[in-house]
C-alpha cells in the first residue's frame, strides 16, 4: 500500500471547507491509484492465463478469445463496483 494510504488532512492548518476539499482530493487520488493497481494486476492475470504460446506479432485465435473474455469480465466487474460505490456515495450525501 502507498505511503498516502489512509492519509488525513491536518486539522489545524485549514478552514473546514478547505479540509473537506483536500480530503476529497486525497480520497479521489487514492481511488485512482487503487484502480491503476487493479488494472495492472488484472492485465498480468489475463496475460498469464491467456497467452500460452511464444510471443510473436499476432495472438492465436484462442488467445484473442481468452483475452477478450478476460477483459470483458474485468470491465463488467469494474462497472458493477463503480455503480455500487456511486450508490453508497449518494446515500452519504
Amino acid at each position: 500500500m502507498s505511503a498516502t494510504a489512509g492519509a488525513q488532512v491536518p486539522q489545524a492548518q485549514f478552514d473546514a471547507a478547505t479540509q473537506r476539499e483536500l480530503q476529497e482530493f486525497i480520497d479521489q487520488e487514492q481511488a485512482k491509484a487503487k484502480m491503476a493497481a487493479t488494472v495492472h494486476e488484472l492485465t498480468d492475470t489475463c496475460w498469464k492465463k491467456c497467452v500460452t504460446g511464444s510471443i510473436s506479432s499476432k495472438f492465436s485465435r484462442n488467445e484473442v478469445s481468452c483475452l477478450e473474455n478476460c477483459v470483458d469480465r474485468f470491465l463488467d466487474t469494474s462497472f458493477y463496483i463503480l455503480n455500487e460505490v456511486k450508490q453508497q456515495r449518494n446515500q452519504l450525501h
